[in-house]
């Protein structure tokens, strides 16, 4: 068995452990030792980025393991602050950019989905901002961006890792919109759960 795991910083993330284990370590302790792991995650990539990494998997790999979609969300995110004459323009808006993450996310499910490959795909969680009013409307919004990445997983027998229920308290996050090592260990537990129990179909794994 051979398990990959591509995406951002949600797997990327040693800057935020202080010298903690980071996620592809804390995973490593869960795997058999004749089981072969990779890591091609980069802090800070996007949906593009990723779709890079795809084309360097590794032969033999068994298991892709794709956290995407968080850093969109965040590049997106001035649409929050656009000035709207009604809630009906707002929700406009945010569509627009709903349609937008659609086609680039489909697009990373559909190059994932022609390697062969048993495949999860992780939710992007809900940043833990310290003002609540900026903590309410981010998840809101991201509910719609969600909706696409479970709608798009399922569509294909994709697995799911649901991080806002992984993620369920400020423990687990380093800064407003990073894991910490605590939360970093939760997600490896999810993706061991998904490569031992090697679901043949849309599954969610929390």
């Amino acid at each position: 068995m051979h398990v990959v795991l591509i995406g951002d910083s949600v797997i990327d993330n040693k800057a935020y452990v202080a010298g903690g284990p980071d996620v592809t370590e804390q995973l490593r302790l869960f795997l058999p030792a004749w089981w072969k792991l990779t890591s091609l995650a980069q802090d800070g990539a996007v949906i593009q980025d990723v779709l890079a990494q795809i084309d360097r998997l590794p032969p033999g790999a068994t298991h892709v393991v794709i956290s995407a979609g968080g850093n969109d969300a965040l590049q997106s995110s001035s649409v929050l602050t656009h000035r709207a004459g009604s809630v009906a323009e707002a929700l406009v808006l945010l569509d627009e950019e709903r349609v937008r993450f659609r086609d680039r996310y489909a697009r990373l499910l559909d190059r994932s989905q022609r390697l062969g490959l048993s495949s999860c795909v992780c939710t992007i969680y809900e940043p833990r901002f310290p003002e609540p009013d900026r903590r309410r409307v981010s998840a809101t919004a991201l509910t719609l961006l969600n909706d696409v990445i479970t709608a798009e997983a399922f569509a294909r027998g994709v697995a799911l890792i649901d991080l806002r229920v992984t993620f369920s308290h400020d423990g687990d996050f380093a800064n407003p919109i990073e894991p910490s090592e605590r939360g970093g260990m939760k997600l490896a537990k999810a993706v061991h759960a998904f490569v031992k129990r090697q679901a043949p179909r849309a599954y969610v794994f929390v």
